[in-house]
């Protein structure tokens, strides 16, 4: 997996986003192990409780798709931001949901600073399936 290609995707996404209230835009990609990129952004309404976050769309892309946990490499979320972004708590529970505990996150920002941590670093002590 080429970290600079995913972020790339991410910026690409990112583009596209939706967000007229808050203009923070977020992007999101997600490596396949078959080499293809599932891509997201975030799209807001002006109900907030409505908006959903880039991890989530592309996320939900995925699952559309037929693809699962098994498939993925990676996910590499950007946005405008100081340091690299961190996801809400609703979009680690979707990751902890949808993802295996070791797939790898890449937090990134417009600047290509990164961070790589695991999905079981998102959500500690998180409640499992298995509870």
């Amino acid at each position: 997996m080429d970290v600079a290609r995913l972020i790339d995707e991410a910026i690409i996404a990112r583009t596209n986003s939706y967000a007229p209230y808050s203009k923070f835009k977020v992007g999101c990609a997600i490596a396949l192990k078959n080499g293809k990129v599932i891509r997201g952004t975030n799209i807001e309404n002006k109900s907030y409780g409505l908006t959903i976050c880039a991890e989530r769309v592309a996320l939900f892309k995925m699952v559309s798709e037929g693809l699962t946990k098994y498939d993925v490499e990676a996910i590499l979320i950007i946005g405008d931001t100081k340091e690299p972004i961190t996801p809400c708590g609703a979009c680690r529970e979707v990751m902890n949901e949808l993802l295996l505990p070791e797939t790898k996150v890449i937090l990134a920002n417009m600047e290509r600073d990164t961070l790589e941590i695991k999905v079981s670093d998102l959500l500690p002590l998180s409640f499992k399936m298995e509870n």
